[in-house]
């Protein structure tokens, strides 16, 4: 029997600001709205750019990393999954809307938006580095044993 499979990425642009707000429980929310470009063909056959437009929802501590270290215009990728909401508007009208869950957002380019941009020296590729602090407890030197070791010492 075969498994259903719901995995969306995307890499694009920031179109407005975070926005993130904290429920009853304390738990942190953020909404963010990223620009996805498509190329096409148009009539002429020239390539065109389209843009298509996601709603992200991200939860807990990243999402207040997003609203912390995100703005207008920053590039993103997102990994997640789609989940499709339908519901009655003041007018009685259905209405539905297809938002992305964010697992991961990976901060791309930089803060001061030097980093992913066209012109910026890297092709609009991926940047090497990121905002957000690393915890690096976890990599605490471990202690060297009396009398030491090397790398020859090795039985590989």
């Amino acid at each position: 029997m075969a498994s259903n499979l719901n995995r969306v990425i995307v890499t694009g642009n920031l179109t407005r600001d975070p926005e993130l707000r904290n429920l009853n429980s304390g738990t942190s929310v953020c909404k963010l709205r990223i620009a996805v470009n498509s190329r096409r063909r148009d009539q002429s056959g020239e390539w065109v750019d389209k843009p298509n437009y996601f709603d992200v929802t991200v939860w807990g501590a990243q999402g207040e990393n997003c609203a912390t270290y995100l703005s207008r215009g920053r590039p993103v990728a997102v990994d997640g999954r789609l989940d499709w909401r339908e519901w009655e508007n003041q007018e009685g009208q259905k209405r539905q809307s297809v938002e992305i869950i964010a697992e991961t957002v990976q901060f791309l380019g930089s803060r001061d938006g030097s980093g992913g941009g066209e012109g910026s020296g890297n092709g609009g590729g991926f940047g090497g580095g990121s905002d957000v602090p690393a915890d690096t407890s976890d990599f605490d030197r471990a202690p060297v044993a009396a009398g030491g070791s090397s790398d020859d010492d090795i039985p590989f």
